[in-house]
């Protein structure tokens, strides 16, 4: 007895239903793309684009036809004495988060990836400060690191009043402040994301690693860490960002003093829009920093993908 399993009739309905649905998503699709590329070109593309051509003008937010002034804008963005140094504040502020915070976060994940008993607790803690808001972190911080704040209370009370300082009114160590209370507040997170990458280091590598006669540094070196760059791409990449448009903190702790001592080109961008109202001018910084961080951006995936192929 013969089974017959091909059965034209239905096949033939199944391919009609199907080009049916598929004429009807193909006649309707742009009625779901066209309102979404629209929202899209009207709060980024515009803005951007206008953005950009405001900073080759004096626009001041009341000239209706601002004027085109070429590239004076950012002549004098690198000519100033204040945005020079707000440059270089931003730099080492993302340099110092960047290779700090890293160390810092993998140290802890490392402490944190074992059968300590209060290891839960303890992730919850580290990782804590990173889900506040970086306002409610930098007025707590701003409070404590008063003269007559907590840190310094607790200093004396330890015998160490001669290590109490002016964290925030000192020019000499105000940027070590804010950059310390930035690793405190993130570091939390980039140790969240070097525990995600040791839970994909294979046991039995670091058994075999162990049996062979490595030492616990050797198999750091040679296979915990190389294994974790794929995680240090991405912690690095976000530290590294988020550290060159720095604002909420700086703003709160210090507002950019005493002085010019904690300037950061976003600080120094709201300034010059929302204060001076020097809009076109502090379009040109915006631009600037965009390019900068676009620019670091690109280069640290780079050379950070170029170690992944490697190891």
């Amino acid at each position: 007895m013969t089974v017959r399993l091909d059965r034209p009739a239905e096949r033939v309905e199944a391919q009609e239903l199907g080009r049916t649905l598929a004429d009807r998503r193909g006649g309707t699709w742009y009625l779901f793309v066209v309102p979404a590329l629209a929202f899209y070109a009207l709060v980024v593309l515009y803005p951007t684009v206008a953005g950009a051509w405001y900073a080759f003008t004096d626009w001041t937010g009341r000239n209706v036809a601002p004027n085109f002034v070429g590239l004076a804008n950012f002549a004098e963005l690198f000519s100033s004495p204040p945005a020079r140094t707000a440059l270089w504040n931003t730099l080492v502020i993302a340099a110092a988060t960047t290779v700090i915070q890293t160390v810092v976060g993998l140290a802890l994940a490392l402490a944190l990836h074992s059968a300590l008993v209060t290891r839960n607790l303890l992730r919850t803690v580290f990782f804590a400060p990173a889900l506040l808001p970086p306002v409610v972190i930098g007025f707590l911080w701003r409070y404590t690191l008063t003269p007559a704040g907590p840190l310094n209370d607790a200093l004396r009370e330890l015998g160490l009043g001669g290590l109490a300082q002016n964290w925030l009114g000192d020019g000499d160590i105000a940027l070590a402040s804010v950059i310390g209370v930035i690793i405190w507040q993130h570091a939390g997170l980039t140790m969240v994301i070097y525990l995600a990458g040791l839970e994909g280091v294979p046991a039995e590598v670091l058994e075999a690693a162990a049996i062979d006669g490595a030492s616990w540094w050797q198999r750091l070196r040679y296979v915990t860490i190389p294994l974790l760059i794929p995680a240090t791409t991405v912690a690095m990449s976000l530290t590294l960002i988020s550290g060159l448009k720095l604002f909420d903190q700086v703003f709160v702790m210090t507002g950019g003093g005493p002085g010019y001592a904690t300037e950061t080109l976003s600080v120094i961008m709201y300034k010059e829009a929302f204060v001076s109202g020097r809009y076109g001018y502090a379009a040109a910084i915006a631009l600037v920093l965009t390019m900068i961080v676009f620019a670091f951006a690109f280069l640290q995936l780079r050379a950070l993908r170029r170690f992944e192929v490697e190891a």
